[in-house]
């Protein structure tokens, strides 16, 4: 299993604002396990802090603004796709302004930095958003969708289409993580010479120039206009003659533009709080149909207090009956593991068959068999046993055995028939012999049943 990952060292940039033209101090910091990304406003009274997800978000215009209340940070996308693209889990940023610093426009400068600062592993295991079934999002009038389909790792591949001579059709993709410093970073962000004048009207783009963005010129314009814009923007003239880019530096990629619409995806899709396990196919992507994905992806978490395992039956178990036997006292009627799929540090997914030829189901029920709950509890409480035994050397030498049970909810029947799922993992660490338990029951993606245990690890006599 994956750890979650934090920054080693701290680090600042400094860079002016896009929207704002401010002079920008920002300051990214280790942070502990299950912290996420949070923004700390260290220009205002108090230090408010932001939690940059989904919900949080409130503008998305030329941009991602997070707020919580009447306190806003723009423009995070570059900063939060590089945090996503190294795969760091918590990170703590300070910023004295109410927006991120553009730099050259892309994710280059925070990329260098954290390969500079570096990365460190925590103990904390990775929790991935594992996607099962297809998931689609639409924007009919812009003709904007995302489209997320289940895939053993996380990729993405990009199609931008503009009405223009310049920049019509383009297509980018990120078929690994570890491929976002060399192929995705470095791409900055664009825009066209006839949205440059609305964009100023509406207090935008203060900070913007030929150094931090790559400007579209694809629409005959006399050089007088051009020079009114260069004005109106406060940058030098610049004499063009034909179509194209006008840039000061040239372009990184061929599909540059392409390349940063997926960086942005991943700014945006950072803000699910987890990462993911899935493909995304976006056509003519955006912060606004970015958010509903990442809004849509957090309601779903939060609809589930835990994602079903994925049980492979042609993968080898980790443990199959006869290991657990060793392990385990338990012997028919009363062995309700038949083999452990997925053993970490903090946790373990066992998996048991109930078929019709079970004893209790002739007097359980009999015209209508059910598990009978306890027995449901009695195979989480063996579950658990192995993942307690297995925090010890020499583990043949122990027994478990479970001193409390609480907070027991039953949510579906379990039936003949049913393959039945276990995950317990460890709520607090493992002290003085007893181990505090979370254990969950499912059959396909419904969890049945749910308890919390108390167990105390004894050495044979």
């Amino acid at each position: 299993m994956m750890k979650q990952r934090t920054l080693q060292n701290s680090f600042s940039l400094k860079g002016k604002g896009l929207h704002t033209g401010m002079d920008i101090t920002i300051t990214f910091l280790p942070a502990p396990e299950n912290h996420g990304y949070k923004i700390q406003r260290i220009d205002l009274e108090d230090h408010p802090i932001i939690d940059a997800v989904a919900e949080n978000v409130i503008e998305t215009q030329r941009g991602t603004v997070v707020a919580k209340k009447e306190i806003a940070v723009s423009t995070i996308e570059h900063a939060m796709a590089a945090l996503f693209g190294f795969e760091i889990d918590n990170c703590l940023i300070q910023v004295n302004a109410p927006e991120f610093p553009i730099l050259d426009g892309s994710a280059r400068y925070y990329a260098e930095a954290i390969t500079k600062a570096g990365i460190i592993e925590q103990e904390a295991e990775r929790e991935y958003f594992i996607i099962k079934n297809k998931i689609e999002v639409k924007d009919d009038a812009t003709g904007s969708s995302l489209l997320v389909l289940p895939d053993e790792d996380f990729s993405i591949n990009t199609l931008i289409s503009f009405d223009s001579p310049v920049l019509n059709n383009q297509f980018a993709s990120l078929d690994n993580l570890q491929n976002f410093a060399s192929e995705i970073a470095n791409s900055r962000t664009f825009v066209f010479v006839r949205e440059i004048e609305p964009l100023v009207k509406n207090n935008l783009i203060k900070g913007g120039d030929l150094d931090n963005a790559i400007v579209i010129y694809d629409q005959k314009t006399s050089q007088e206009e051009l020079d009114r814009l260069a004005d109106l923007m406060g940058v030098p003239h610049k004499h063009v003659d034909e179509l194209g880019y006008i840039n000061n530096n040239p372009l990184v990629f061929d599909n540059e533009p392409a390349r940063h619409k997926l960086l942005d995806i991943l700014g945006d899709i950072a803000l699910v709080g987890k990462p993911i396990k899935g493909r995304i196919i976006a056509t003519r992507p955006g912060h606004k149909i970015n958010n509903q994905l990442a809004r849509m992806l957090r309601k779903e978490i939060k609809r589930q207090d835990i994602q079903a395992p994925i049980y492979n039956p042609n993968v080898a178990p980790i443990m199959d009956v006869n290991r657990i036997k060793q392990l385990l006292p338990h012997r028919y009627p009363m062995l309700l593991v038949d083999k452990i799929i997925e053993l970490g540090k903090n946790h373990i997914v066992g998996v048991k068959n109930f078929t019709s030829n079970e004893p209790f189901f002739q007097g359980h029920f009999p015209s209508e068999p059910v598990t009978p709950g306890v027995l449901l509890i009695e195979a989480m409480a063996q579950t658990g046993g192995l993942l307690v035994l297995n925090s010890v050397e020499d583990p043949e030498k122990y027994s478990t055995y479970f001193l409390k049970i609480d907070n027991v909810k039953f949510r579906q029947k379990v039936v003949p028939g049913d393959t039945v799922i276990f995950h317990l993992s460890f709520m607090t660490e493992l002290r003085r012999g007893c181990a505090y338990m979370k254990g969950y029951a499912f059959v396909g993606e419904k969890i049945t049943t749910e308890c919390e245990f108390m167990a105390q690890i004894i050495k044979n006599k």
